[in-house]
């Protein structure tokens, strides 16, 4: 019997999460264009309030919207009209007290995440954690800057370590290049291996070097 569940949860465990996710994922989108509609009709004559209505109550429209709004928002952002656009919004909200705050951090975190031209998260590597002799992987986030990078003489390295199974949680460290040992593995693998707890080892390729990891003397 217990051979039987356990089979039957590793058929469904994987799908179920997949559609929470998606879903998830979905619902805030939804969400957001409801929220979008309601504040409209603040804005519009009580005789388009009934359209607005009309539109909540159609299934995944919203989801539509939003995800087109998206697609014309990265097309107007990838040309010099709307880039000079968006560099006066920024300079404008930079200027408002708190929320310049907020926003420059989202932003200078989300656009060294996602900018194609950036680095992070570009690179899966070994490092010592918790303890030496100790070994779990990282993701190569850049070199530390500011004042950090004036009192680190050397070459050092910037990396996440994520928690498992949750990958979104997990510890910043900044270490020396020499006791950093960089992966032929992609950063899809290394995070299956990481949610996966181990479980699920990504295929050693040809060019794979696989050194014998040694404490640092």
């Amino acid at each position: 019997m217990k051979k039987y569940l356990i089979a039957g949860l590793l058929v469904w465990l994987p799908l179920t999460i997949t559609v929470w996710v998606l879903t998830s994922v979905l619902g805030v989108l939804d969400g957001l264009f409801t929220w979008l509609l309601s504040a409209s009709q603040a804005l519009l004559p009580e005789s388009a309030h009934t359209p607005l209505e009309m539109l909540k109550k159609i299934p995944g429209f919203g989801v539509l919207v939003m995800l087109v709004g998206l697609l014309l928002t990265g097309v107007f952002a990838t040309n010099i009209v709307g880039q000079w656009w968006l560099k006066q919004g920024s300079r404008l909200l930079n200027q408002i007290p708190i929320v310049k705050s907020i926003y420059s951090s989202v932003k200078q975190v989300s656009d060294t995440l996602f900018s194609s031209s950036g680095n992070a998260f570009r690179e899966a590597v070994l490092v010592q954690y918790p303890r030496t002799g100790s070994w779990t992987i990282a993701f190569v986030t850049g070199r530390p800057g500011g004042e950090a990078g004036v009192h680190l003489a050397g070459d050092y390295l910037s990396v996440y370590v994520p928690t498992t199974p949750n990958p979104t949680s997990g510890f910043f460290l900044m270490l020396p290049r020499a006791d950093v040992i960089a992966l032929d593995m992609s950063v899809d693998e290394a995070l299956k291996y990481v949610i996966s707890m181990g479980v699920v080892a990504p295929a050693i390729t040809k060019s794979a070097r696989l050194p014998q990891p040694q404490p640092p003397a």
